[in-house]
Formats: C-alpha cells, sequence, structure tokens
C-alpha cells in the first residue's frame, strides 16, 4: 500500500466514514428502554455476535480509518485544548490548531483570541466571533486607558442624598 499524504488520508476517511454503518445496540430498535449507543453482544445465541444475514453488522478493525488521519481535526490539524493565553507559546501553528477549554470566561477567552490572532493560530471552536471581539476590545481599553475618574466619595453622596429626601 502506498503512503498517502495527509491531504489525500483526510479524504479517504471521510470516505470509509460515509460507508460506515452506524452501529447500533443489539434490539434497540425493539425497547426503548434501550438506548441506541453501542454496546457488544456477548450472548451465546446472540445473532449479532454470530453475524448472521439480516442483522445489523458490529464493530470491527476493518472500519479504521488511515493511521496518518487519527486524532485530527477534519481540518487536517491536530486538536490543543488550551485553558490561558500562555499555553499559546507551546502551538506549532503549522501542524497544530486550538481548542478554547469550555471553562474560559469571556475576559480570558478575549485574551486568549486576541493571542492567537497575533500568532496566526487557527482556533477551531471561534464561537460568536462579534461578542468576543467586544468583549477583546474593552479589555484592551481597560489596559489602555488609566482610570481618570475616582470614585464618588462621601461627600458626594451624602449631597445627593439630601437633595433626594428635600
Amino acid at each position: 500500500m502506498k503512503k498517502l499524504s495527509k491531504e489525500q488520508a483526510i479524504k479517504v476517511r471521510k470516505q470509509i466514514k460515509d460507508k460506515t454503518p452506524d452501529f447500533k445496540r443489539q434490539e434497540s430498535w425493539r425497547y426503548k428502554r434501550l438506548k441506541r449507543s453501542w454496546r457488544k453482544p456477548r450472548g451465546l445465541d446472540n445473532k449479532m455476535r454470530r453475524k448472521i444475514k439480516g442483522w445489523p453488522s458490529t464493530v470491527n478493525i476493518g472500519y479504521r480509518g488511515p493511521k496518518v488521519t487519527r486524532g485530527l481535526h477534519p481540518s487536517g490539524y491536530k486538536e490543543v485544548l488550551v485553558y490561558n493565553a500562555g499555553e499559546l507559546a507551546k502551538v506549532d501553528v503549522k501542524t497544530q490548531a486550538i481548542r478554547i477549554a469550555h471553562t474560559i470566561g469571556k475576559r480570558k477567552r478575549a485574551k486568549i483570541l486576541g493571542e492567537a490572532r497575533k500568532r496566526k493560530i487557527k482556533v477551531l471552536n471561534l464561537r460568536e466571533p462579534k461578542r468576543t471581539i467586544r468583549a477583546e476590545e474593552i479589555v484592551e481599553e481597560k489596559q489602555e486607558k488609566p482610570e481618570e475618574e475616582q470614585p464618588k466619595g462621601r461627600e458626594e453622596t451624602a449631597k445627593h442624598r439630601r437633595i433626594e429626601n428635600q
């Protein structure tokens, strides 16, 4: 078998995936209490285990994709889970793409996105780009703009209270 380039291997993997059946749990179509998620049939007289004609196919190694593409995102990049902007230094731009962890909040997400944009790193779960850009701009404005307005002192609040009471 000839060696496949990464792009060709991804195409082959897609073709193989299109041909693979969706493996169902035995008799899940018959009983509502059984979920469709795959379980290996183990019974002595089990028709699926014995591969009897007319029964759904079982999982086996022949449906596996090319070795080159295992663990790759469909875009061809290897996924790297990122929790903070510091971890972007370890990412290889040519072969890896980042996925921002779901536990990250808006502010930290905005920092990570800004840093990724500077380093030209592909972000796989770039959701709600308008919102994150706005949040990023707010973070940058806060860093650039020194605090000019001092918080209100007791005198001002007391003055307001007097005005409101009258």
